[in-house]
């Protein structure tokens, strides 16, 4: 693995870790305001978050690169409402996607094949994760101000297994 590679594939594990603390911080925003099963949801995507950060440091790892872990930016802890998070959770799924999307860029103009497979699964990986992101959000939406509707969708979120 080149160093342009091993540099970029870094950068994804930070984002990865990133993206972990501000799904524990939304989590936290949730259970503050009593939306447990919301924060179930977001605990359970901080998870798979540290899981996609492990699949990459495992890789650079095999491929006798070096993990270089950085300084990790504080999170945003308070959020104006359910719909607010879920608008960030989005567009950080986004941001996600995109920077995946120039990764694997860069590995093909690096002839990197070897991490070709690996970024094909995390490609589609965030199609699930943005489809999700934006349901859960549609769904707060449609929500709007009523108590029962967010009581019941709280619930639903808190059913969410953990993959």
């Amino acid at each position: 693995m080149n160093q342009a590679m091993e540099a970029a594939l870094n950068e994804q594990i930070n984002l990865e870790l990133s993206s972990a603390y501000t799904y524990l911080a939304m989590a936290a925003y949730c259970e503050s305001i009593n939306l447990p099963g919301t924060a179930h949801w977001l605990q359970v995507q901080a998870k798979e978050e540290l899981e996609h950060a492990m699949k990459i440091y495992e890789h650079v790892n095999d491929r006798g690169g070096r993990v270089v872990l950085k300084a990790i930016p504080e999170p945003v802890q308070d959020y104006a409402s359910p719909v607010a998070v879920f608008e960030a959770v989005l567009a950080h799924e986004q941001k996600v996607t995109e920077s995946i999307h120039k990764l694997y860029a860069l590995a093909v103009a690096e002839q990197d094949y070897a991490s070709l497979p690996l970024l094909h699964w995390f490609i589609e990986e965030q199609v699930e994760e943005e489809k999700s992101a934006d349901e859960v959000l549609q769904k707060f939406r449609m929500a709007g101000e009523s108590k029962s509707a967010l009581l019941f969708l709280d619930s639903k979120l808190g059913k969410r297994d953990e993959e």
